[in-house]
């Protein structure tokens, strides 16, 4: 994603210490870089979306058509989006954060447990808890914000995007024949005669 200012002020925290409300880190090497607030803000707008999706229960299981802007008959492909999006959020902070970190995400975003409980249940202090959600919510954001080919963080990209390209089919590995069977050999036993 292109960074700019708008954007960021946008997400970023008006009482921010670092940005002071404006959503950009002073950096002068390296452009426009988000501040830690702006981040959380990403990353908050996605799991707002999240608990959308799971607290809603009546729109489960809705498909939608996604079309394709490539090809003659101008072909899509059906889906389930919101299942879709419950999954991937949950599935890229499982593939981005350490085994302790998603233990605290889960009980802290999933299972909805408040920062004293997931301390006690973890064995740490409530500060040191709610340090880690603040780390964690930080790194996820700009997770969902740089994934490829398709970020979870432009919201209205992700469940309203047109497919630009035609969609192309998984070559699947072939199976290869089993190995560990070994041809049985004949025996002669004791007394018989070995038939060819």
């Amino acid at each position: 994603m292109d960074w700019n200012k708008r954007d960021l002020a946008f997400l970023a925290r008006s009482d921010c210490p670092i940005c002071k409300g404006e959503g950009c880190a002073p950096s002068n090497q390296r452009g426009i870089q988000p501040c830690g607030c702006s981040l959380k803000g990403i990353f908050r707008a996605c799991y707002a979306r999240f608990r959308d999706c799971v607290s809603d229960g009546r729109a489960l299981s809705r498909v939608s058509f996604d079309r394709s802007s490539s090809g003659r008959s101008n072909r899509g492909m059906w889906g389930l989006k919101r299942e879709e999006y419950m999954a991937d959020f949950e599935l890229v902070a499982r593939r981005n954060l350490s085994q302790a970190e998603h233990r605290l995400f889960r009980f802290h975003h999933i299972l909805a447990a408040s920062e004293p409980m997931c301390a006690k249940r973890l064995g740490i202090t409530t500060l040191a808890a709610k340090k880690a959600i603040q780390r964690l919510e930080a790194r996820l954001g700009l997770v969902f914000v740089s994934l490829q080919p398709y970020a979870l963080y432009p919201l209205y990209d992700y469940f309203n995007r047109i497919q630009s390209e035609p969609v192309k089919p998984c070559l699947l590995p072939l199976k290869r024949a089993r190995t560990s069977v070994v041809p049985r050999l004949p025996v002669r036993q004791q007394g018989q005669r070995l038939i060819a």
